[in-house]
């Protein structure tokens, strides 16, 4: 696959596959990428890779990740130290490798903009590939792994041409229409 045609990039992140897509969990270190995964695989998702991604081609030319063999399977979770995810949560709990289809920026609260209506879908390039990207604020109180699934659910929906946002903007635009405005 990718991994012969050219030397991986690396990078410093989680991988997990939620709902069949794959999310790449980005952010500074501490910023809780790794418990973001736990919980992920505690509901049921899968583990690619933690704090080490390698990014590649597949035979498409898409995106892939996956993790370097000596950290395959293991998760470090401060204040606890490294586990191994399959004799936690059994072999089902992890993944080998995966199509890397989402960006998950994790950031600080009220550190930069971040999308409120999500009426466009946002894509980077990341190590030459364009992939879409949504930012996340992290804080206190707030359900990262929740946000992050509904936000892979959401990708799924966006792939197949539905959006709530657009739904939404459209129910509005023709109530202001019917309105006489």
């Amino acid at each position: 696959m990718g991994e012969a045609a050219a030397a991986p990039s690396r990078i410093h992140g989680s991988l997990v596959e939620v709902a069949g897509v794959g999310v790449l969990l980005l952010g500074r270190s501490g910023i809780g990428k790794s418990e973001c995964a736990l919980e992920l695989v505690m509901r049921g998702h899968r583990l690619v890779a933690d704090d080490v991604v390698l990014l590649g081609s597949d035979a498409d030319g898409d995106p892939v990740g996956w993790s370097p063999e000596l950290v395959r399977h293991y998760l470090e979770l401060r204040g606890i130290g490294i586990v191994h995810v399959p004799s936690l949560f059994g072999e089902r709990a992890v993944l080998d490798r995966v199509k890397v289809q989402l960006v998950v920026q994790l950031a600080a609260w009220g550190v930069g903009e971040v999308e409120r209506v999500g009426l466009e879908q946002h894509k980077e390039l990341l190590e030459g590939f364009e992939i879409a990207v949504i930012r996340l604020p992290v804080a206190p109180g707030r359900n990262i792994a929740s946000l992050v699934e509904v936000a892979a659910r959401n990708h799924l929906l966006r792939c197949q041409g539905k959006s709530g946002a657009a739904d939404l903007d459209e129910r509005v635009i023709a109530l202001l229409r019917g309105s006489g405005r």
